[in-house]
């Protein structure tokens, strides 16, 4: 069991790229040492790494590089992300794929052959560093895809899977047998109709990636204190398991954070105990990495009010009341054994497996959903397992489910 943090510079936030500065790097590392973190993950932007379709700028890669670096000197492990993409609500794609250059992000031929070179070259720069875990493809790339987004990239999930094996090739190609994945936000479980589906976050890539926003939904039925606030980042975990063929598939909790005012701040403390409590009673959890190492910089405008004050640290680098309720949490969960199985699934009807059309129930107010948290506000330790496999033997007993209920 691993824990972590996405880094967010202090200075700069992830413009920091552009006025790189290894000494305020190195003291905003060392500030998360309170927290006894193993590893951090961290977010170039494509735009500044890959202006030009066919320019991957050297100075940024060898940055990149001194900051795993300096990560490895603290003993830090390092995630890090591609396609950088989309972050706090802002997106940052290069200028060769907008406006007169428009060509859609997941099936131009051009964008997607220097969309693997990209992460190709990432993946090769960091190959040799013991500390690096492995890249990401993106930081919710699938919110490119589809509405909400204003703009979106339309593809087919059959087009997306190929999107991602490619991109996955890519990364395994430039660091072979390193943790390579990718991320998707909770959309792809819940809306029947988006194009990246649960299948692919299951199935495809080292492990699968959950990200944890109680502010989907989740909080304007359940309130900052109820049952299924803490629990909901648990439910992601135990409800992407029913689309892995692997039944013991690592789940990374890649973001999970406390956001104001769904989650008043004083009340974040709390919050984060039961949350990070909850998913350590989950079987096959990889990481818990929470959303984020320092608050956003209020000098910086247009950000959503709520991202601000993410941060298990300020912006001056002081450890907050919820970065101490966390370090309590990291330091009370070593030596703990492992959970043991969860005997009891909910089964979950969600159409076609492998598109999942009515993923739609397991979304905040769906019937699966509210049955789920129902049964383990009650106590209980529900898994969760596709309709199709609820008579499957084999499949059930390699994950110690013993019963099979129906919502």
């Amino acid at each position: 069991m691993r824990f972590g943090v996405n880094y967010t510079p202090t200075h700069g936030w992830f413009h920091h790229w552009l006025d790189f500065d290894l000494d305020e790097i190195r003291t905003d590392l060392d500030s998360l040492a309170f927290l006894e973190l193993d590893h951090i993950r961290v977010f170039p932007l494509w735009p500044l790494f890959q202006p030009n379709r066919t320019l991957i700028r050297p100075r940024a890669l060898d940055q990149l590089a001194h900051l795993v670096d300096a990560a490895g000197e603290r003993g830090l492990d390092v995630a890090v992300d591609g396609l950088q993409g989309h972050l706090s609500s802002f997106d940052f794609v290069p200028s060769w794929t907008t406006t007169w250059h428009r060509r859609n992000l997941f099936t131009d031929p051009d964008v997607t052959e220097a969309q693997a070179a990209y992460l190709h070259a990432l993946a090769t720069t960091l190959a040799d560093r013991p500390n690096f875990l492995g890249l990401t493809v993106g930081n919710e790339t699938n919110q490119f895809s589809a509405p909400p987004h204003p703009d979106p990239d339309p593809l087919a999930p059959p087009d997306a899977e190929r999107w991602l094996r490619r991109m996955l090739a890519a990364c395994e190609a430039g660091a072979p047998g390193r943790t390579h994945l990718h991320a998707s936000y909770d959309i792809a479980w819940y809306d029947g109709t988006h194009p990246f589906t649960p299948a692919h976050s299951a199935r495809l890539g080292a492990l699968t990636a959950v990200h944890s926003w109680v502010f989907n939904g989740t909080t304007q039925r359940h309130g900052p204190t109820g049952a299924a606030t803490a629990l909901h980042a648990a439910y992601l975990v135990e409800l992407s398991k029913a689309w892995a063929d692997d039944p013991t598939r690592p789940v990374w909790l890649q973001e999970v954070g406390a956001p104001a005012p769904h989650v008043p701040p004083d009340q974040a403390p709390a919050f984060t105990t039961a949350t990070v409590e909850a998913v350590l009673d989950c079987p096959d959890v990889w990481s818990i990495t929470w959303w984020c190492s320092h608050d956003v910089d209020r000098r910086l405008a247009d950000f959503p009010e709520l991202e601000y004050g993410l941060g298990l640290l300020t912006n001056d680098r002081h450890p907050k009341p919820v970065g101490r309720a966390l370090a309590r949490c990291i330091r009370e969960s070593r030596g703990t054994p492992p959970p043991r199985p969860r005997e009891v699934a909910l089964a979950l009807d969600a159409g076609d497996p492998t598109t999942a059309p009515g993923r739609t129930t397991c979304a905040p107010g769906g019937a699966f959903f509210e049955a789920w948290m129902r049964l383990a506000a009650r106590g209980a330790r529900p898994a969760v397992v596709l309709a199709q496999r609820a008579a499957d033997a084999a499949h059930l007993a390699a994950r110690g489910i013993t019963e099979v209920v129906s919502p």
